[in-house]
């Protein structure tokens, strides 16, 4: 089975480009080029060298030896908690803006849930010295207020999206509208695997340095490239797809990905997409959705602004429609716990998006042998009020 994009921008069923006429030539302008573009010599040549001095990458894999001797096996942990900014959102940012500036753009606008990928993006265009607007739900501004005073500090516009839920996906039906109305200066940088092709596409090769980078880690560490699980949480899904973007054709790689089962998966408080979803269509791409029986979508929740998203990257879907990859789905409170055992074992305070992939350690029954890799998307610096107050209402986690 094949897990590349095909000419139409499908994987398998799933992807394409379902778009107003009005974005049609945005969109045919960066099909037409990115792949272009990405190849030049010169655009790789400035696209390395700004990971390399401006995010910091590599990013460590650091073997957990308390968390491993916790769960059993080897828990290594892709520290892209470790970038500039915080978070794996920034190794797409800088792509897309460098392919901005080849098309000539001067005004970028973007989404944000949990608050990273707006700061990325401003981060790059404060880099750049292109205009930024951000769109961002009223819910997620208020409970991710620290990155909204990250991305007016780096210069950035934040608007609110005041319809629907007030988060992630009513700030991208915002960043939509906004390209409509501004579609010949303005560049949408999409932060995860999303969208209309190309931009799942485009946005997985940008994150696949995670996967090339822990190959060449695992193999000076252990003496080989692949490990016996990968685990990354999904929302949208670009951190995911980035640590299992050099492995899907491995099959002795087992890919574990956990989403947001909120107060339950069936409570009708969750974002559980690959169990609850079914085939529809968001924001330009065919794919897992959570909706009803008229084809409306069903409100997403999780404690975490990154993953209340009620859908999944195509990429995703086909992995796990194919059985490629298995879905584990973590409650509110199992995504705190974990958070706060890695914290207190390791010393690490991990983003409450990362938090849901810790939180299936315990579900995979490691043996000695087998080695884990974490991806460890985000730090908890932005989530430390909402860790806060739950805390003080546990009892074990005093």
């Amino acid at each position: 089975m094949s897990y590349e994009i095909d000419p139409r921008g499908y994987y398998g069923e799933y992807g394409g480009a379902y778009i107003p006429e009005m974005l049609h030539a945005n969109i045919e302008e960066l099909r037409s080029q990115y792949q272009e573009i990405m190849a030049d010599p010169s655009f790789q040549k400035e696209y390395n060298t700004l990971l390399r001095n401006y995010v910091g990458r590599p990013s460590p894999l650091y073997l957990a030896p308390r968390l491993s001797a916790k769960h059993g096996g080897k828990i290594y942990l892709k520290r892209e908690d470790l970038n500039h900014t915080g978070a794996h959102k920034i190794n797409n940012t800088i792509g897309q803006i460098l392919v901005a500036k080849r098309l000539h753009k001067t005004r970028i606008i973007a989404e944000t849930g949990a608050g990273q990928h707006g700061v990325a993006t401003a981060t790059v265009c404060a880099l750049m010295n292109l205009e930024c607007v951000v769109y961002m739900g009223s819910t997620d501004i208020e409970r991710q207020a620290p990155n909204v005073a990250r991305m007016k500090m780096l210069g950035a516009k934040v608007r609110p999206a005041t319809s629907g839920s007030q988060t992630l996906k009513d700030a991208t039906n915002e960043a939509i509208r906004d390209w409509i109305n501004n579609p010949h200066d303005t560049h949408y940088i999409i932060g995860s695997v999303v969208g209309p092709h190309p931009y799942p596409d485009m946005v997985a090769k940008f994150q696949a340095i995670i996967s090339q980078e822990t190959k060449q880690q695992l193999l000076e560490q252990e003496g080989r490239e692949n490990p016996d699980y990968l685990l990354a949480c999904v929302g949208g899904g670009s951190n995911a797809a980035g640590l299992v973007y050099h492995y899907l054709d491995q099959n002795d790689v087992k890919i574990i990905l956990a989403e947001a089962a909120g107060k339950g998966v069936h409570s009708g408080h969750s974002a559980a997409t690959s169990i609850l979803g079914s085939l529809g269509i968001i924001h330009g791409s065919k794919t897992l959705l959570m909706q009803d029986k008229d084809g409306q979508i069903i409100e997403p929740y999780s404690i975490s602004a990154g993953l209340d998203y009620p859908g999944i990257g195509p990429l995703l879907a086909h992995l796990i429609s194919s059985k490629r990859a298995k879905v584990y789905s973590a409650t509110d409170q199992e995504a705190l716990e974990a958070a706060i055992e890695l914290s207190r074992y390791e010393g690490i305070i991990p983003a409450l998006e990362t938090a849901h992939a810790l939180a299936v350690l315990p579900h995979l029954n490691l043996k000695t042998d087998e080695i884990v890799v974490l991806n460890l998307s985000g730090r908890g610096d932005k989530d430390l009020d909402t860790y806060i107050d739950n805390i003080d209402t546990r009892s074990n986690f005093q």
